[in-house]
C-alpha cells in the first residue's frame, strides 16, 4: 500500500487525483452526478483536468443523464456518487443503462475498508448491491489499483452488447498517496499492455463492425491501421467505418472466406452474380444464409403500405380538430409543426409519460437519427430532465424539447434549477391533466372507507403551476390553455433557447388509465 511518508521528496497524488487522472486519460470528458462524502474533492479534482462536471440533486435524474449522455455519444457516460444510499439512488441509472444496452461507469465512494462490518458512515456492501444491475464491477482496494480499474471499467462498458458497469472507491484508497511518477507509469502500462499484445502478434487482424461505426471512431481508427500496417477486414455494410488501405485490406482473401464459412449474413444485398448466386463452388454446399432486405414488390409489404397510409389519413383527421379544453392531439399537433419549422439540426425530443408519450410517439415526427429518447426498453419514469440534460451537454448545437406527462415531470422536475444554472438550451412543455393519466377516475363502490375524503390516488392538485417552479430560479414560464396560447410560448422559447417551462392545461379526462397498458392494471 502507497502513502505519503515514502514519496516526500517528490510531488504525490492522492488517490482523487488518480482517478480524475486516469479519467481523463482514458477519455472521459463529461461526468454527471451529486457530490458529497467522500467524493466531493474526486468531482473538483475531474473538473480541474477538464472533465465537466454536471452536478445534480438526484442521483437516479443523474444517472439517467449519464445513461443517455452514453447513446447520445457512443462512449460511456460517467456518474458519481456518494456512498451507501447514494450509491442505491444511483442503480436507477445504471439499470436502465444494462435495459437498454447503452455504455455507462458508475463510479461511487464507499467507506473505510477496515471498518466495513462495523456500522461505518453509509455502510453498504456496494459490490454486492449493484451485481444485478451491471456487466462488470470493481472494488479498487489500494491506490496502486485505480487505474486498471477505471480502464477495464470503461472498457467493459462499450464492448460486446454496452451496458452498465460500476467502480468502487473506498474513502481510505481515496485519501492514500502516490508519487506523480509511480502514478503515471500505472497510466502508461494500460496502454503499453494493449499495444505489446499487438506488437508481438505473428498474425494480426483487426475487424471494423458497427461498434466502431456506432463511436464515430473512423478518423483514429484509418490513423491505427496505417500507422501499424495490421491487415484489417471491413464488414460489408459499414463501409464508411474506416478507410483502409488497399494493400492492408483482407477482403482480397474473401474466397478463403466464403468457401469455408457455413454460415453467412447478407444484409442488404440479392444473391446474385456479385455473390454466385450463392451456390457451390464457390459457397460451401453445406452453407446456410440469412438474408435481411426488402421486397418492396411483395403483397406483404404493399398490404402494410397501405394500412400505415389509412391510419395516417385517419390521424391527420383527427389532429385537423382543434379541441378546447385541450385533449391530447390538439397541442400535440401545434408542438409537431413548431419543431418542424425548425428545420435542421433538429431538436432532440425527450418523452416520458403513460398518454402523453404514446400519443406523442404517433404524432412527433423525427427527421433526423438519434434525436428521440423516452421511456425506453424498461418503460422508466422519471428519466425526462435526466435525459434532457444529457442531450444538452452531448449536442450544444441542438435545442432540446421535453414533452412530459405531469407524472412524469414530478419525478425530477427539481432539475429546472440544472437548467437555469447551467444554462442550457432546454424547453419543457407538461401536459398538466392533474394527475397520473388524469383526475379521479374512481368507481363508486371505491370510494369508500375511512380515508374515502383523500385525493384518489391517481390525483394531483388541479391545475397546478408548474411553470411556476421554473421562474423561482430565474428560467422562463408559461401557462397556456389555447392554441394562440401554444403557439407563442413555443415559438418564443424556440427563439430565445433558454431553460422554459411550458405549463399546458389539459382536459382531466382527456386521457386514457395507463395510456395503451390499462389492461395490465
Amino acid at each position: 500500500m502507497a502513502d505519503s511518508d515514502s514519496h516526500n521528496s517528490q510531488t504525490v497524488l492522492d488517490g482523487n487525483q488518480l482517478i480524475a487522472k486516469s479519467l481523463a486519460r482514458f477519455g472521459v470528458d463529461r461526468m454527471f452526478g451529486v457530490v458529497g462524502i467522500p467524493v466531493t474533492s474526486l468531482a473538483n479534482r475531474a473538473v480541474s483536468l477538464g472533465v465537466r462536471f454536471i452536478a445534480f440533486h438526484n442521483e437516479q435524474s443523474a444517472g439517467y443523464a449519464a445513461s443517455a449522455y452514453g447513446y447520445l455519444t457512443g462512449r460511456p457516460g460517467v456518474l458519481l456518487t456518494v456512498s451507501g444510499p447514494g450509491c442505491v439512488h444511483g442503480l436507477a441509472g445504471l439499470s436502465n443503462a444494462m435495459a437498454n444496452g447503452w455504455p455507462m461507469v458508475m463510479i461511487s465512494g464507499s467507506c473505510d475498508q477496515k471498518d466495513f462490518g462495523r456500522g461505518d458512515f453509509q455502510e453498504l456492501d456496494q459490490i454486492a448491491a449493484v451485481k444485478p444491475f451491471s456487466k462488470f464491477s470493481v472494488k479498487a482496494k489500494d491506490i496502486c489499483e485505480i487505474p486498471d480499474c477505471v480502464f477495464q471499467a470503461l472498457s467493459h462498458a462499450g464492448s460486446g452488447r454496452p451496458g452498465g458497469c460500476y467502480l468502487d472507491f473506498p474513502s481510505d484508497v481515496l485519501h492514500q498517496t502516490i508519487s506523480e511518477s509511480e502514478a503515471e507509469g500505472l497510466l502508461d502500462s494500460q496502454i503499453e499492455e494493449a499495444a505489446s499484445l499487438l506488437r508481438h502478434a505473428e498474425r494480426p487482424l483487426i475487424v471494423f463492425g458497427k461498434g466502431a461505426a456506432f463511436a464515430r471512431a473512423e478518423t483514429v481508427l484509418t490513423k491505427l491501421v496505417e500507422s501499424t500496417g495490421i491487415p484489417s477486414y471491413r464488414l460489408l455494410w459499414e463501409r464508411d467505418c474506416c478507410l483502409i488501405p488497399h494493400d492492408l485490406a483482407a477482403t482480397a482473401a474473401r474466397s478463403l472466406a466464403i468457401g469455408k464459412c457455413d454460415v453467412a449474413l447478407v444484409v442488404g444485398a440479392r444473391l446474385n452474380w456479385l455473390l454466385h448466386f450463392g451456390e457451390p463452388p464457390k459457397w460451401s454446399k453445406d452453407v446456410k444464409f440469412i438474408l435481411v432486405d426488402v421486397w418492396r414488390s411483395h403483397p406483404w409489404v404493399e398490404a402494410i403500405s397501405r394500412k400505415a397510409k389509412d391510419n395516417v389519413l385517419k390521424m391527420e383527421a383527427q389532429l385537423a380538430k382543434e379541441v378546447v379544453p385541450f385533449n391530447f392531439l390538439t397541442p400535440m399537433k401545434i408542438i409537431r409543426d413548431a419543431i418542424l419549422g425548425l428545420g435542421s439540426p433538429t431538436p432532440i425530443l425527450v418523452s416520458e409519460g403513460a398518454n402523453t408519450m404514446d400519443v406523442g410517439r404517433a404524432v412527433l415526427v423525427q427527421t433526423e437519427p438519434r434525436t428521440r429518447l423516452d421511456a425506453g426498453t424498461w418503460g422508466t419514469m422519471g428519466v425526462g430532465l435526466g435525459y434532457c440534460i444529457a442531450a444538452a451537454v452531448a449536442s450544444p448545437d441542438r435545442l432540446v424539447v421535453a414533452v412530459e406527462g405531469d407524472s412524469g415531470f414530478g419525478f425530477s422536475a427539481m432539475e429546472v434549477e440544472t437548467l437555469v444554472r447551467y444554462q442550457l438550451p432546454v424547453v419543457v412543455i407538461v401536459f398538466n391533466n392533474g394527475g397520473v393519466y388524469g383526475g379521479d377516475r374512481r368507481s363508486p363502490d371505491e370510494i369508500s372507507g375511512p380515508y374515502k375524503d383523500d385525493p384518489a390516488p391517481t390525483s394531483f392538485v388541479p391545475s397546478a403551476g408548474y411553470h411556476t417552479l421554473i421562474e423561482a430560479f430565474g428560467g422562463k414560464g408559461y401557462l397556456v390553455g389555447t392554441p394562440e396560447e401554444l403557439k407563442s410560448a413555443l415559438a418564443e422559447s424556440f427563439a430565445a433557447r433558454k431553460p422554459a417551462v411550458i405549463n399546458v392545461i389539459i382536459d382531466p379526462y382527456a386521457g386514457a388509465e395507463s395510456g395503451r397498458l390499462q389492461h395490465k392494471n
